[in-house]
């Protein structure tokens, strides 16, 4: 299988206060035009370790995803879509924000949003969108009093964990620990079609984020999706993520049977590469800034809009998903800090775009243990005995006072991705400087190092490089905020 699937990747290579909201809606000047200000609901589902390589549509031998394939030949298919970090709570946050997760001091897992941070929820509750937020969170705790608990970024009603979690599981309904019983996906789904019906009986444009704890490991598949791969190396793994295709497609049916998928935009992707270096879509896998690890699947639906289905080779990333969904929908945020993605909206509706270049970077800070089984469980059963809030040190994760960064600091693993060209530049704690440069169109695994050849881009894309993280460290520090810029 690997040395089979990795011709096929070769192959496939190749080829709050501090906003206010307005809605603007213009007539459409051709089919096919969708105004600012539009009002389409909104579906963001986002699986947890999934690779690029871990679909059907994109030639894995072994993957049944036919939801996600049926998705992929009806909608708009990124081939270099990333996410903008190796690893899950920094990625999640860039998806929150439009902004790179080192700008909050999100650097790894476990980390979490700044409070002062603005999110795509609570811009769109602005402009009259009911919001909920279903599954994995990692961004901050799912306990009442937290500053970065769904409920305080902008979710109007949350089924959420504090990090990956497994089928039967104890999740946070609004800050209080409920047992469940189910799929682990199947359960959020369920949850968040419940929270579409109510909202489309009331009439009102809604914002469902969906973050399933699906593939991550450890894997423990539901035996009907396990039975599929008996025999197979990976036969949890791979039934995890047939699982999560199930909850996906039991979402578009339900939206068919409410006549409400024509104007529901429906975006898919994934937290980081995949777990498997052959299906991973490139060089190396989760934990890498190389290509194995940042590149992802991504789809959108959205039939009033995208009626015919298209692919993209542009690239994008997960930054981009705040801005595209606030020109859609017609918010301006008063005061935007940096943003680092920008709005996709011009490519979603067919027209040429070309994407500015994106920067990576993988700053060397540790994870955070975020258990969730436990720290759910042990909330559970102090609510039995009255304690609605359990341990209040799990209501501390919240990145409201962070350690500012050094100035000149550049330590880490970056990259500057100005397509075709991919520069990397790894900077090790002793200050040593390694340089590497891809061009992903002829290279695609990142495999010949051509910086010497290439003087004069290498210098520029360098300058480029340092200029955007001198605005991240700056961000980090404070910079973007009244009350954080003592720092």
């Amino acid at each position: 299988m690997r040395s089979t699937f990795r011709c096929l990747t070769l192959l496939a290579a190749a080829l709050a206060s501090t906003f206010a909201a307005t809605g603007t809606a213009a007539a459409a000047d051709s089919a096919g035009d969708a105004p600012r200000g539009s009002r389409p609901n909104i579906i963001l589902c986002m699986a947890d370790d999934q690779g690029w390589g871990d679909t059907g549509y994109n030639g894995h031998p072994l993957m049944k995803t036919p939801h996600l394939d049926d998705m992929a030949a009806s909608g708009l298919r990124f081939d270099h879509f990333y996410a903008a970090h190796c690893v899950c709570s920094p990625t999640r946050a860039s998806v929150l924000t439009g902004r790179h997760p080192n700008r909050m001091g999100a650097f790894a897992w476990g980390h979490t949003l700044r409070p002062q941070e603005v999110t795509v929820a609570e811009a769109l509750q602005q402009a009259g969108y009911a919001t909920a937020h279903f599954g994995k969170w990692h961004v901050g705790s799912v306990r009442l009093g937290s500053p970065v608990n769904p409920g305080n970024s902008g979710f109007d009603h949350w089924l959420s964990a504090p990090n990956y979690y497994d089928n039967d599981p104890i999740l946070s309904l609004n800050g209080k620990a409920v047992q469940l019983e189910g799929e682990s996906s199947i359960v959020a789904a369920d949850a968040a079609i419940e929270f579409i019906r109510e909202r489309v009986d009331a009439g009102k444009p809604f914002l469902a984020v969906v973050w399933f704890g699906s593939p991550h490991y450890p894997h423990r598949a539901a035996k009907e999706d396990r039975a599929l791969y008996e025999g197979q190396k990976h036969p949890d793994w791979l039934g995890e993520i047939t699982g999560l295709d199930r909850a996906v497609g039991k979402l578009r049916a339900a939206l068919r049977e409410m006549d409400v998928h024509e104007n529901t935009l429906f975006w898919y992707t994934s937290d980081n590469g995949g777990l498997q270096p052959e299906s991973s879509g490139g060089r190396a896998k989760k934990g890498s800034i190389y290509e194995g690890g940042l590149r992802v699947p991504a789809i959108i639906e959205w039939p009033e809009q995208i009626a015919r289905p298209r692919t993209t080779d542009m690239p994008a990333v997960t930054s981009d998903i705040y801005p595209t969904l606030l020109e859609i929908v017609g918010v301006d945020v008063e005061n935007q800090p940096p943003l680092d993605g920008v709005s996709l909206l011009p490519t979603i509706l067919g027209q040429e775009q070309e994407h500015p270049p994106i920067g990576f970077w993988d700053y060397p800070a540790n994870g955070i243990s975020t258990p969730a089984a436990k720290w759910m469980a042990e909330l559970l059963e102090a609510q039995k005995q009255g304690d609605t809030d359990g341990d209040d040190r799990r209501l501390r994760l919240n990145a409201a006072e962070i350690d500012p960064l050094p100035r000149d600091d550049r330590r880490g693993h970056a990259a500057w991705l100005d397509w075709p060209w991919k520069l990397h530049r790894i900077v090790g704690q002793g200050g040593k400087e390694k340089i590497e440069l891809y061009n992903l169109a002829d290279d695609p695994m990142e495999a010949e190092n051509v910086a010497a050849d290439h003087p004069q881009r290498v210098q520029s894309m360098l300058e480029a490089l340092d200029k955007w993280q001198a605005s991240v460290v700056q961000s980090q520090r404070g910079a973007d905020y009244a009350d954080l810029q003592s720092q």
